[in-house]
């Protein structure tokens, strides 16, 4: 065996072992964060009243927390939980449509809002809330947002196919154009709203506030089974970011495979957009730092990104519910710090 051989064998088993470690300290780390999400806020719990909590709601048997006050089982059921669950599962999908978009476009600063997916369902969502509060007509915001964010991808997708193909370039200008023209109506619409424009405003910030049962089940129906999709063939993912020409070379089907993986990111970056609002810099912060500290292997990186991601939002989340008398919305938090400290890394990393 050669020497540059063996130190390739050598630097992938490093990797792998380095990936596995900061797999192991993600959980625990993520663990951690639950727990104390669950007992921090205006209502303190202390670890046992959680655990009773948990065990009675999971088994059905409500006398495991009996004693506990009732307002306190409903702070931690109805309350907490259901935004920690969101805040997790959100956090692990932008950070895993990241990747997908960073590998499909060939392009390390690309993220899940590339190709115009989020602002097709910010389009649908401000339509729902400017119905809602200047015609009185109720529709669910969740469902528009995930319909127009549907419709934008189809668009994006066309557009793309008589402009030049299913290749990166095409399907990034494509993106940019319809985002540009759905930002021109939302902008419509937030005049028109007047003084209830303060709705669609704030849903446009990103928040995790009054998170139910049904929209941590929209996320748990959708985020799981596409993030393990993605990466149960993150292997055709690899080759497809060697390009389009090395990926035909090597068997695998281009067009097919891209617009699998275009459906899947699009379909976790509309739930996420749908129940969260817009959230930046989630999925382009965690899966270009953990690329530079870990690996660019998809079938590592995947996972990866999905516990970061999660345990980044769920800490955010909590600043945004912790810090200050007033709620700050989670989605202005994670730009405010997360862009300077991308600058500072992007920056560090290019002087290196």
């Amino acid at each position: 065996m050669q020497l540059h051989e063996r130190d390739a064998i050598g630097d992938h088993r490093v990797k792998h072992t380095r990936s596995i470690l900061m797999a192991i300290t993600l959980a625990i780390l993520l663990g951690f964060t639950l727990t104390g999400s669950l007992a921090l806020g205006a209502v303190k719990l202390s670890i046992g009243e959680i655990a009773r909590i948990m065990a009675g709601k999971c088994s059905g048997s409500p006398q495991r927390y009996a004693g506990i006050p009732q307002g306190l089982v409903a702070v931690l059921w109805e309350l907490r939980l259901p935004r920690i669950i969101s805040a997790m599962l959100c956090g692990a999908g932008l950070a895993v449509s990241g990747v997908i978009f960073q590998a499909l476009l060939q392009n390390p600063l690309a993220d899940p809002y590339t190709l115009g997916i989020s602002t097709g369902a910010a389009f649908g969502a401000s339509l729902a809330i400017f119905l809602s509060v200047s015609a009185g007509i109720v529709f669910s915001v969740p469902l528009f947002a995930l319909a127009f964010a549907a419709l934008t991808l189809v668009l994006v997708l066309l557009i793309a196919a008589r402009g030049g193909g299913m290749e990166s370039g095409s399907l990034i200008m494509s993106g940019i154009i319809v985002s540009a023209i759905l930002s021109a109506g939302i902008s419509f619409m937030k005049m028109l709203s007047g003084e209830n424009v303060g709705a669609i405003v704030f849903w446009l910030m990103g928040s995790l506030s009054a998170k139910t049962w049904s929209d941590a089940a929209l996320l748990m129906a959708i985020i799981p089974p596409a993030s393990i999709g993605a990466a149960w063939f993150s292997s055709h993912l690899n080759i497809l970011a060697l390009g389009s020409r090395d990926a035909q070379a090597l068997g695998v089907q281009v067009h097919l495979t891209r617009f699998l993986y275009l459906l899947l990111a699009a379909g976790i970056t509309a739930a996420c957009v749908s129940v969260c609002g817009i959230i930046g810099f989630v999925g382009l912060i965690v899966p270009h730092l953990l690329r530079m500290a870990c690996t660019a292997d998809n079938r590592l990186l995947i996972p990866l990104s999905a516990l970061a991601g999660g345990l980044l939002l769920c800490v955010a989340d909590n600043g945004a519910r912790l810090l200050g008398t007033g709620e700050i919305p989670v989605g202005v938090l994670t730009t405010l710090l997360g862009g300077p400290f991308f600058i500072f890394m992007f920056i560090r990393r290019r002087t290196c």
